[in-house]
């Protein structure tokens, strides 16, 4: 792979982030791990110090299951979190642009359908 996809995967990926209503990056874990949350809740975390960066997302347990067999080296069981939902992914342009930013509003979405409606914030545009 070039060596700056992981560079421009990190780019979009915390571009689209940032561009959720409501989403807030805050590094409880040290700065090296971006947290992204809406309304107090994670969605999202990027190792941003590793080499190819980590991206972690929630899905539905079977996608990621799936996910985890089509690309077993790029897509593992979520790194110190619940390994039944969240999934990392090796942003090393195995999978691509479009894809991740698919999986992220994924998880953005099950995370809000999570929340009490009162908590919710607007949808987002994308």
């Amino acid at each position: 792979m070039h060596e700056n996809v992981g560079e421009e995967l990190y780019e979009a990926v915390t571009g689209y982030c940032e561009n959720f209503l409501g989403s807030v990056r805050e590094y409880p874990f040290g700065e090296s791990a971006g947290v992204y949350k809406v309304a107090g809740k994670m969605f999202a975390l990027l190792a941003e110090d590793s080499q190819p960066p980590r991206l972690s997302v929630k899905l539905d347990p079977e996608e990621g299951l799936a996910l985890r067999a089509e690309y077993p080296d790029h897509v593992l069981p979520g790194y110190h979190l619940n390994k039944r939902h969240w999934n990392t992914i090796v942003l090393d342009g195995t999978l691509a642009r479009d894809e991740l930013l698919t999986l992220l509003r994924q998880s953005y979405d099950l995370v809000i359908a999570g929340l009490p409606e009162r908590r919710r914030p607007p949808a987002p545009d994308h």
